[in-house]
């Protein structure tokens, strides 16, 4: 199997869009960062906001049927099984 990795600190899973289209497989999503830093004399919030969108040709070994993704501590792990190619048989002679 493949396994595609990446690094997104501080979204949350309903924030992931991961779709398959033809061979193509496409990571979309929205970041939304708030900060908040509250002192004696003044208060700072900073917002960040964006969209981002990967996509990848996938080989045709891969078994687009069984496909499945988590995300952990703000890992996204993708899991791209290969197919089970078809194996050589022996040809009995009459």
């Amino acid at each position: 199997a493949f396994l595609l990795s990446c690094d997104l600190p501080g979204m949350d899973q309903k924030d992931i869009k991961i779709s398959l289209d033809n061979n193509t497989l496409t990571i979309s999503g929205t970041r939304k960062l708030e900060h908040e830093e509250k002192k004696e004399n003044y208060q700072r919030i900073e917002c960040v906001f964006g969209t981002f969108s990967r996509s990848f040709t996938l080989p045709g070994t891969v078994d687009t049927e069984k496909i499945d993704a988590n995300v952990v501590n703000g890992v996204l792990k993708i899991r791209l099984p290969k197919r089970e190619e078809s194996k050589p048989r022996q040809i009995a002679i009459k």
